[in-house]
């Protein structure tokens, strides 16, 4: 039995597919993916979907959302994070997200990582970190700017009094004839 369905020809550039039908792409066909699916995100910022926005001529406002596990950032297209400056070296720094948690560490690179104007080997970031990788500058955030900080203390805290007030007036109306 023979199979009537037309096979499509391939366009200049695409790959063809392998012995099982599994399809191959070029390294530059995935990040223009990536790119499509990345431009289709809400681009919200939250703790979870933190980003790197840049503050540098160049990519003044561009967003880089960290995603969950070991991301690459440096000049090589092989980089999930690329920036195209000189300055920055092929891979530049790894940032980690995990646990609700990010860390940049430097790679042996030849300008330096920096936070904060510190240069670093490896630190936790924090909400509003200025980060440097050779020229390049960017912020770190967990939240859109003007958005107020949660302060979940605050809410143990209300907690604690009420539990407080409520045992002082029931040791209060135990105690009285």
């Amino acid at each position: 039995m023979s199979d009537s369905t037309p096979i499509p020809s391939r366009r200049s550039g695409e790959r063809s597919s392998g012995p099982q039908g599994t399809r191959f792409f070029s390294t530059e066909a995935l990040r223009q993916y990536a790119s499509d699916a990345a431009d289709g995100a809400d681009g919200a910022v939250s703790a979870h979907a933190p980003v790197l926005e840049g503050a540098s001529p160049g990519i003044e406002g561009r967003r880089y959302v960290i995603r969950p596990g070991r991301q690459a950032i440096g000049r090589r297209l092989d980089n999930e994070i690329v920036i195209d400056d000189l300055s920055v070296s092929g891979c530049h720094a790894w940032i980690t997200q995990q646990h609700d948690r990010c860390i940049i560490m430097n790679t042996l690179s030849t300008n330096g990582t920096f936070v904060n104007d510190r240069r670093i080997h490896e630190v936790a970031l924090r909400h509003g970190d200025h980060i440097r990788l050779g020229q390049a500058e960017f912020v770190f955030l967990t939240r859109e700017r003007g958005q107020p900080q949660r302060r979940p203390w605050r809410r143990v805290g209300a907690a604690a009094v009420l539990l407080v007030v409520a045992g002082v007036l029931a040791w209060w109306w135990l105690r009285s004839p």
